[in-house]
């Protein structure tokens, strides 16, 4: 697909310095710097398959695979606008060195048993998972929108329903990432209890002296270790609206958030 063939309603936009390119609706749902963030869970050295949970137009699995050349995504959304989104996207002939390695499918990530199973998300199918699950409260934000409002707004028990399938999905030792606000580490924590030990937090900031505006917590399936509360991203300097060194590099796809 070429920029001639894109549809009204939609733009193209480049990201880790042009590494992949994303197709997206000009008034929907647009990925940002979570993505990228969360993107950067993913050890720089992965080389297994990867389910993006939620993944929109695809940021944050494609910026996975760009970081990680033997690594293969498996796409995962629900909204059939974004899942048009995403099928422009790895038709871009921008991505043709990365799109071979992602596969796009159409499924509710809340589905569970075998209904979940039947839709393509099977037990213990990958190594890895993500996800940027909507997290706004119902009165932050509000739109009129559907498409925005379904990426943004949190419903009960959504980080829960979403977390049971993470961990269904990924295999014994695999690994699963969340980014989410600070207030919602309590309902992190507790649909990670039973499923997956060892959970690594890092609070990202937007300054050094502001307090964190999100946070990234991973995981592991079947892990006994205890919790840890890593060192914080910090966004920007304190003066100025540059990104910092370490944002910089990770948001751009040249280091991991864990440095691992």
């Amino acid at each position: 697909m070429g920029r001639s063939d894109l549809p009204a309603g939609y733009s193209i936009d480049a990201f880790h310095r042009g590494a992949f390119h994303l197709v997206q609706p000009d008034d929907g749902h647009r990925a940002g710097m979570d993505a990228l963030v969360l993107a950067a869970a993913v050890p720089s050295g992965f080389a297994g398959t990867l389910a993006d949970l939620g993944a929109g137009a695809g940021a944050a699995g494609l910026a996975v695979l760009a970081r990680c050349p033997q690594a293969r995504a498996t796409l995962v959304e629900r909204e059939p606008r974004m899942i048009e989104a995403a099928r422009m996207t790895l038709s871009l002939a921008e991505n043709a060195a990365i799109a071979g390695r992602a596969e796009l499918l159409a499924a509710d990530v809340e589905l569970t048993g075998r209904e979940r199973v039947a839709a393509g998300l099977a037990d213990n199918a990958f190594d890895f998972a993500i996800m940027n699950p909507p997290f706004n409260a119902p009165e932050d934000r509000a739109t009129k929108d559907d498409l925005r409002r379904t990426a943004h707004v949190m419903r009960t028990g959504l980080i829960e329903a979403w977390t049971r399938t993470a961990a269904a999905i990924v295999r014994p030792g695999g690994s699963v990432a969340i980014i989410a606000r600070p207030v919602s580490l309590p309902q992190i924590l507790s649909a990670f209890e039973g499923r997956l030990g060892g959970a690594e937090i890092v609070p990202v900031h937007p300054r050094p002296d502001a307090a964190a505006i999100r946070v990234v917590v991973r995981g592991k399936r079947g892990s006994r270790a205890k919790l840890s509360l890593l060192p914080p991203l910090i966004l920007h300097d304190a003066v100025g609206h540059m990104l910092s060194a370490r944002a910089d590099a990770i948001v751009n796809g040249a280091t991991g958030l864990f440095e691992d």
